[in-house]
């Protein structure tokens, strides 16, 4: 999949840009604060519907403008669609070719990955920052995972308000039978999403963190799935009553990089960010064997995050997908000069971009 056209109205410092894009490589480089990342933020719009940068949503809009729209050319396999984005009145309006769709039809037919300063969360922080990572990756690969994660979150809702209140344990029993029902299928789901990313990137690791040995994928459904989920949340009712809230299921899933002996708490900064890396390209491989087409893969800020050597190494190896990749900076990464695809440069400056030759 590539980006053919993007169109930007009234986002961050754009207040209106018109920009064509080939396949292969664009690199944008240009001063801080010049709009660069706003233009890798648009097209991770069009895939998430949310910003890397910024979990508000209506702050993405410029001063003075009350919503913004990202409008995109897609080229699928040499099928071109449409896609757009709007936020306006604190909603999003999304359309496919011309036609309005729900945000989740867009969000299925625009895959983008994105690699940015803030991806070492992947491996140092938070769980809810893998939970977002593998649930995007199984969305693309299992047609009947939205449904079911959104007959959790109803039942988990609707669990935890009666928690909340107190409520007797004869009006918790059938929210437990329904969470279960959800959770076995949508954990297994997930499951077996590791599992065919686990080969992709044991691949892409002997590439670029080979200095650390075998990796291992390990994934924690969030409760002991041989067990069951009701079973489990029957023996913790008085527990989650008293804290008001489910302490158990797929909404406390997890997962973990280990490298032999090295959990994710002995790698270095710079590890983190090249491990998180990884697991990015291992997704866009995984995409790839599973859907037939690349997703766009930005890159924001490359030179900053990682070393000279390390730079060259993700360059070569990101230059041997298939992807159109996005790449901004402030300088050019190092590597770009033994490319085996088409490079095309833009300069960035007070949300203007201009073609280099």
């Amino acid at each position: 999949m590539d980006i053919r056209q993007l169109r930007l109205r009234h986002l961050r410092l754009i207040e209106s840009l018109d920009l064509e894009l080939g396949s292969g490589w664009s690199l944008f480089t240009g001063p801080n604060g010049a709009g660069k990342t706003s233009l890798l933020e648009a097209a991770f719009l069009l895939s998430h519907a949310r910003s890397f940068r910024t979990p508000g949503r209506d702050a993405l809009a410029s001063h003075g403008h009350a919503g913004y729209s990202v409008f995109g050319v897609m080229d699928e396999a040499g099928r071109l669609f449409r896609a757009g984005l709007a936020r306006e009145r604190g909603r999003f309006e999304a359309r496919l070719d011309g036609e309005a769709v729900n945000a989740s039809e867009l969000l299925q037919r625009v895959a983008v990955v994105c690699f940015e300063p803030g991806s070492h969360a992947l491996i140092a922080g938070a769980a809810e920052e893998r939970r977002r990572f593998l649930d995007w990756g199984v969305f693309h690969v299992e047609p009947g995972f939205l449904a079911l994660w959104r007959r959790y979150q109803r039942a988990l809702r609707q669990r935890n308000a009666l928690l909340r209140a107190g409520a007797p344990v004869a009006d918790l029993v059938p929210w437990d039978a329904e969470l279960a029902a959800a959770a076995d299928p949508l954990s297994g789901m997930r499951a077996a999403y590791m599992d065919a990313l686990s080969p992709h990137l044991i691949a892409v690791a002997a590439e670029l963190l080979v200095e650390l040995g075998p990796v291992e994928l390990h994934f924690d459904a969030g409760y002991d799935t041989v067990v069951g989920l009701q079973a489990v949340l029957a023996g913790r009712r008085e527990r989650d009553l008293g804290r008001g809230h489910t302490g158990a299921g797929p909404h406390r899933a997890d997962w973990a990089v280990r490298f032999g002996v090295n959990r994710r708490e002995h790698l270095s900064r710079g590890q983190e960010k090249l491990c998180a890396f990884a697991c990015l390209l291992a997704q866009v491989r995984l995409f790839h064997a599973v859907r037939g087409d690349w997703p766009v893969l930005c890159l924001d800020d490359l030179a900053s995050e990682l070393d000279p050597e390390h730079q060259v190494r993700v360059i070569a190896t990101t230059d041997a997908i298939g992807s159109q990749i996005l790449a901004t900076g402030t300088v050019a990464p190092i590597g770009l000069d033994a490319l085996r695809r088409p490079l095309s440069r833009f300069h960035v400056e007070q949300g203007r971009v201009h073609s280099l030759l």
